[in-house]
């Protein structure tokens, strides 16, 4: 059992969209069919340590905020899409973004974020997806060749994800962070993303 657990980091705005990452936190912090259970737990960031309303309607007070965070502290950044994003103002999470992956830590952006990753110039040299290649080449961004008409795409330690594609994301998350055996995510995705009960079945005998 780890004793201390990795720490994922998601990042929390105004109008970010909850059900976007929600497969993705909870089955990070369930330790229930996990390599190492209890091995990551989600904690918050944000602007500021101010409280911030989702597109859900819930109200959530950041546990750090975006320039208290360290990549040498953090297993990973998961940036959701936002109402935000398309107006310019989560700037600092895109840099943060960067920080990150320069230092070899994980980033994963769904929806709107990715047009933050592409203005940043983060996506210009990755495979990457988003909710439609003209959303991302309105930015004046140079990686259109590198554009992938998939829901979820991952490309040297970043992942990428259409809005309409949560399960897809949550799959790419737990993968980078070697939560599952690959066949235990594999049974994962029957279930959640294929809506197969045979992969119940499959997980509970894995965690027998």
């Amino acid at each position: 059992m780890t004793s201390t657990p990795k720490t994922v980091h998601m990042a929390v705005y105004d109008t970010f969209a909850d059900w976007e990452v929600g497969f993705a936190t909870a089955h990070i912090n369930n330790g229930a069919w996990q390599r190492d259970p209890g091995s990551h737990r989600v904690v918050t960031v944000g602007e500021s340590r101010e409280p911030v309303t989702s597109m859900g309607g819930m109200r959530i007070t950041p546990d750090v905020s975006v320039d208290e965070l360290r990549p040498a502290d953090s297993a990973m950044l998961i940036l959701p899409g936002a109402d935000t994003w398309l107006t310019g103002e989560n700037g600092a999470f895109a840099a943060k973004a960067r920080e990150f992956l320069d230092a070899g830590v994980p980033v994963a952006a769904i929806c709107g974020a990715t047009l933050g990753l592409a203005v940043e110039g983060l996506l210009d040299d990755r495979d990457h997806t988003s909710n439609a290649a003209v959303v991302l080449e309105a930015s004046g961004y140079g990686g259109g060749s590198r554009y992938r008409d998939e829901p979820a795409v991952t490309d040297r330690q970043l992942v990428t994800a259409t809005a309409t594609a949560p399960v897809e994301f949550a799959r790419e998350v737990m993968a980078l962070l070697d939560l599952y055996e690959p066949a235990v995510l594999a049974s994962w995705y029957k279930l959640y993303g294929q809506h197969d009960p045979a992969g119940y079945f499959e997980l509970m005998a894995a965690e027998a």
